[in-house]
């Protein structure tokens, strides 16, 4: 677990919140009192404790302001909740971001770029490396998905460093929202 002193000095958070099914994804949605005191309205790098057991995260946006974040069938198992239960967290944010899982589009296009194009992948930092996967994630659509993909290199080999045009604050998973805003459970 990453220490606490890469924490942003933003004291712990602690909440209750259920977890509900969207899409036959499990999530969490955070109270609006505990998004409040995030840094920010987009993306947020933490690490906490959900029912007691550690996991680091990188909430994600809801497009209303606040935040939301996936809880995968390990975590489920370790904090021993499911949709519909109650869970009891402590995040807090850190400075530090982890890596993102790059789409396998995205690497195969940066591996088979010049090398600048990759000297500058690996030269920004890994919240940039957020924006880029999230960009290219947020759509569902084959077409424009494989443009993201090649604009995304291009922008890259004219030195920009993040994409533009595209809201932070909004959800952008494109399964669970609609007009980047996460959708409401069913």
């Amino acid at each position: 677990m990453t220490t606490i002193s890469q924490s942003k000095g933003v004291p712990t958070i602690r909440f209750d919140a259920a977890l509900c099914t969207i899409e036959e994804r499990t999530i969490l949605r955070l109270p609006q009192k505990a998004s409040q005191k995030l840094p920010s309205r987009g993306q947020v790098a933490v690490q906490g404790t959900i029912n007691g057991h550690g996991f680091h995260a990188v909430l994600e946006p809801d497009g209303y302001f606040g935040h939301w974040m996936r809880i995968d069938e390990k975590q489920q198992r370790a904090a021993a909740v499911s949709a519909g239960d109650i869970a009891t967290l402590a995040i807090e944010p850190l400075k530090d971001w982890p890596e993102p899982s790059v789409p396998q589009d995205l690497d195969r296009a940066l591996a088979e770029a010049p090398k600048n194009i990759q000297d500058l992948w690996k030269a920004i930092t890994p919240m940039a490396r957020w924006e880029w996967v999230r960009w290219v994630n947020a759509t569902n659509n084959p077409d424009t998905r494989k443009r993201r993909v090649e604009v995304s290199v291009s922008k890259m080999k004219s030195g920009k460093r993040r994409p533009c045009c595209f809201n932070l604050a909004a959800c952008t998973d494109p399964y669970l929202s609609k007009n980047g805003r996460l959708l409401e459970p069913a």
